[in-house]
């Protein structure tokens, strides 16, 4: 399956996808049916979509467990704008594949409704330690696992370096404890918009669509919450939250991102970057091989800012077994397969993702393109702490992605102060959690 930028951008971002569509069968990789449960037996379905190098992995990854297991999986390849319409569709069909791969702010949902499988019989005491706290914090609902987490993506900033150096900027942090401020930040951004024409911007924030959730990456650098401990009301409404949303406002008011650089734009941050628009965007490490093959200027990567302390959101993607699987011991043994260290590196090196085994963390990985780049996406991902992943994977987060879409497009664009905001947040995340 050959993605182009842009299916690229909309698989890390998307927006919500009508749930109504019809569900489409996708292709099978070892035979077997293209969609629906095994049956049982010593057969699997596996319903996933993926970049050519992200399915290079998982099918590297499957035939090594049906080499040691001597089961069949059918790996069916769906496109992304169709996965979660199949699997829903085919969940109230009674027909649901064994496996499947989910966003870890869509994975809440799932878990939250009973569709998904309680691992806590089939997985080894030890498979939790092999995994980060914020990993394992992402695929837990009321205290159990419902999924293990294949891998994780964060957003750290691109930068144009002729651009930067044109407007006099040529100390960028080389080491995640000197990232910048917001102070220093901001200052960046008064010098680049002093320096740049009319028609050029500072920087672009990738917040589009359901990419709304990497907005909370500013209320975690400020030391905020938006859900309570025990995920069951709202936070927001505090000195962090209004701190958030008074200096993401302000990136509109000073001029620092283009005026369409808005939560319900079409248009992705990446593209402006693609465009020389601006010199700075934040981009998760998923895109580095295409902005390699593609660009023709110089560029780099450095980390995100920070406030009371570091923060960033939590991507990537789980694999979870559905409920209604005729083999959970198989479909549980899968999962623990895919995510054991040699799969798992070789998936991450190639696709140009971030692992969440602790020991593959802590040993680091080099990327097959621009290797040099992993250790800024590495440690910018050791920002997230699991109280910030948790939340995030609440299965009410689909509806209060609702609430930060709606209530910060209405801060950016519409004029509406931050207090207002927060509160409106609040009431709104209280409502989406009844």
């Amino acid at each position: 399956m050959d993605l182009s930028r842009r299916q690229l951008l909309g698989a890390a971002g998307a927006l919500a996808l009508p749930a109504a569509l019809a569900g489409c069968g996708g292709f099978s990789t070892s035979g077997g049916s293209s969609g629906g449960a095994s049956g049982g037996g010593d057969a699997l379905t596996f319903t996933t979509w993926g970049t050519d190098a992200e399915l290079a992995g998982l099918r590297s990854a499957v035939s090594r467990f049906e080499e040691s297991s001597g089961a069949t999986v059918s790996l069916n390849v769906v496109p992304y704008e169709q996965m979660f319409s199949n699997i829903d569709a085919q969940i109230q069909a009674g027909n649901p594949p064994d496996v499947f791969r989910v966003p870890y702010y869509t994975f809440g949902s799932y878990a939250g409704a009973g569709q998904l499988l309680d691992l806590s019989s089939y997985l080894g005491s030890d498979v939790a330690d092999r995994f980060t706290d914020q990993a394992w914090a992402a695929v837990q609902n009321e205290g159990s696992p419902f999924g293990v987490p294949h891998h994780t993506d964060t957003s750290a900033i691109l930068f144009n370096r002729p651009m930067l150096e044109a407007a006099g900027i040529t100390d960028v942090p080389t080491r995640l404890e000197d990232a910048w401020s917001w102070d220093d930040l901001a200052q960046v951004a008064t010098t680049l918009r002093a320096a740049l024409p009319d028609d050029q911007y500072p920087f672009a924030y990738n917040w589009q669509g359901n990419g709304v959730t990497r907005w909370l990456s500013w209320l975690f650098q400020a030391d905020g919450r938006f859900l309570t401990e025990d995920l069951s009301g709202p936070a927001i409404d505090s000195d962090a939250g209004r701190a958030a949303v008074e200096f993401t406002q302000s990136f509109f008011s000073q001029g620092w991102v283009p005026p369409n650089d808005t939560i319900s734009s079409s248009t992705y941050a990446q593209d402006t970057w693609y465009s020389q628009t601006v010199p700075l965007v934040w981009s998760g490490a998923f895109s580095i091989p295409d902005a390699e093959a593609t660009l023709d200027f110089e560029w780099g990567a450095t980390f995100a800012p920070q406030r009371v302390r570091g923060g960033s959101d939590f991507g990537g993607n789980a694999l979870v077994a559905t409920a209604g699987t005729a083999n959970p011991e198989l479909a549980a043994a899968l999962l623990a397969s895919v995510t054991e260290e040699e799969s798992m590196r070789e998936f991450c090196t190639g696709a140009s993702l971030l692992p969440t085994r602790t020991d593959l963390v802590e040993q680091g990985i080099e990327f097959d393109v621009r290797p040099e780049l992993a250790p800024v996406f590495l440690g910018q991902a050791s920002t997230v702490r699991p109280q910030d992943s948790a939340q995030v994977a609440s299965p009410d987060m689909a509806a209060i992605i609702t609430v930060l879409q709606d209530q910060l497009e209405d801060a950016f664009v519409g004029g509406q102060d931050a207090a207002t905001t927060v509160r409106s947040l609040s009431d709104g995340i209280s409502d989406a959690v009844r």
